[in-house]
């Protein structure tokens, strides 16, 4: 998207501090949490939490990044052939979708399972975006799902049962 100057004569746009700030405290929450993490393996010298960390260090960036150019005053627009309905309002439907699918693990993962929980947040997240695939999602989930605690698990970080469901 590209930058556009703000308009002339007019009053200056109103500038969303909280979402620089709402980035920044995120990256330092995350970070934060990377210390808590056990290292239950030392594969090439790093446990789970270094990508922890290394996310929130790139959330913080962003955040700071975000403040700079709200205090400079930078706005955005979408392009218009991007984007024909860029007047339309936020989806609140699609915002708490996502929202669903990545709140999901903090509620399930330990009595569904890694995977399955994987595959419905995974669905959430696509239906949010549009898609009204749900078996396909579910699937798609799933084989990701499965697929990240096969390897996380042959790196010796246990992600809990497969099912643990099924007993």
């Amino acid at each position: 998207m590209p930058p556009i100057d703000e308009p002339r004569g007019g009053a200056a746009p109103p500038r969303p501090w909280w979402i620089g700030l709402a980035v920044l405290a995120m990256g330092l929450v995350w970070i934060y949490g990377a210390t808590s993490i056990q290292s239950t393996t030392a594969f090439v010298g790093m446990g789970p939490e270094v990508m922890v960390a290394a996310v929130g260090v790139g959330l913080v960036v962003l955040g700071v990044l975000l403040l700079v150019q709200i205090r400079q005053g930078v706005t955005f627009r979408p392009q218009e052939e991007e984007n024909a309905d860029a007047d339309a309002p936020p989806s609140r439907r699609a915002f708490l979708l996502s929202l669903a699918g990545v709140a999901l693990p903090l509620a399930t993962i330990r009595w569904l399972g890694f995977p399955l929980t994987a595959a419905v947040g995974f669905t959430l997240v696509t239906h949010a975006f549009g898609s009204h695939r749900t078996l396909f999602d579910l699937a798609v989930g799933a084989a990701l799902g499965g697929g990240a605690w096969f390897m996380f698990s042959k790196l010796g970080i246990d992600l809990g049962p497969f099912l643990p469901l099924i007993r």
